[in-house]
């Protein structure tokens, strides 16, 4: 984190906006996308799956684009390579589920 950010989230604003409870249904939701498809991987059927994957895989590549114009905005290297590294998870999800062979 960056100086001032916890002491920021702790009076209840997080880039001068005020944290309210919308805001955290919506990190709760974005946490939870992965857990949730984790356990869909085992349960659905595998064409459902597979446009699963690729529907919410892109889904989390363009909020991680967006993420990283920020990053890279504000120059912070550690903040560049996070939110490098969380792009090329699900560009590889999405990448593997496009490949991946249908069975019948």
């Amino acid at each position: 984190m960056e100086p001032g950010v916890i002491g920021d989230i702790m009076i209840g604003e997080m880039e001068g906006e005020k944290i309210g409870p919308e805001l955290l249904l919506l990190f709760a939701i974005i946490l939870l996308v992965p857990l949730v498809m984790a356990f869909l991987s085992l349960t659905l059927k595998n064409r459902t799956n597979r446009w699963a994957n690729i529907i919410v895989g892109m889904v989390f590549v363009v909020l991680q684009l967006v993420s990283l114009g920020d990053a890279v905005a504000r120059s912070s290297a550690w903040m560049i390579l996070m939110d490098f590294s969380k792009l090329v998870a699900p560009a590889l999800i999405v990448w593997y589920a496009w490949k991946s062979k249908q069975k019948a």
